[in-house]
């Protein structure tokens, strides 16, 4: 995964983040969906709705760039991580 500078992450499409009002967790290539994923459970300070949302839009570019996902759900994210 490449490694995002300041100004690479300005250039990013608000559209182009899980969590596009707070420019959380791009997902601009297969490498930074997988990160988005396994960080879900990480990101602070977003409602539960935003959350929801989020995971839509990771699920979306995943379906996008070949990534797959195997919880149909973020609880199912949640259980998973909390496993491990």
């Amino acid at each position: 995964m490449s490694k995002l500078s300041t100004d690479d992450r300005k250039e990013i499409s608000g559209k182009e983040y899980a969590f596009p009002e707070e420019r959380k967790e791009p997902l601009e290539d297969a490498a930074h969906v997988r990160n988005a994923i396994a960080r879900f459970n990480q990101v602070e300070g977003v409602s539960e709705a935003e959350k929801d949302a989020a995971w839509k839009r990771i699920q979306a570019a995943a379906k996008r760039f070949g990534v797959e996902v195997e919880e149909s759900s973020r609880s199912e994210l949640k259980a998973a991580h909390r496993k491990k």
